[in-house]
Parts: structure tokens; sequence; C-alpha cells
């Protein structure tokens, strides 16, 4: 996208994220329904926290949005690249 480069299921510390962009330390992660209940959405939060710590930027997409408005999904990726 735009010249950089994703990876899947990329490790980062005790963590897998879903997509990963080196060049912009941006991780991108996909959430299906698994991800609404208390304990998740709890879970989520720390994991994200964490990896902001370490300086990465995350953004989370449910998968219906997705599925359903990919051209908004993949704006919102690129609005996150720093101008190069």
């Amino acid at each position: 996208m735009e010249g950089r480069r994703f990876q899947r299921q990329h490790s980062i510390e005790s963590y897998i994220v879903d997509f990963y962009c080196a060049s912009e330390k941006l991780i991108i992660e996909l959430d299906g329904e698994v991800h609404n209940t208390l304990n998740a959405i709890e879970k989520d939060s720390i994991r994200t926290a964490r990896l902001e710590e370490l300086g990465f930027t995350v953004i989370r997409f449910e998968n219906k949005m997705v599925f359903d408005h990919l051209p908004s999904v993949l704006q919102e990726i690129k609005d996150h690249f720093s101008s190069i």
C-alpha cells in the first residue's frame, strides 16, 4: 500500500498482531465478534496500551467494517502514514 510493506501475524513481545508495517510502526488489528465481550475488551485495551508504550500506533477495525466499507478502512490506514 503506497509502497509500504505489511507483514501478517507478526510477533511483538508475547503478542501476535494481525498486520504490521515496520516503516510506519503501525499495527492493524481486525476484531471479530469474540472481541466484544467484557473480558476481551479489557485484554485488548491492555494489549494496545503495551504496544503503544513500545512506540507503535495501533488501529482496530471490526471485521464487518472491512467487508462492508473497505475503501474507508484503507483510507484510514493511509491517514496514519507519515509523509515520505
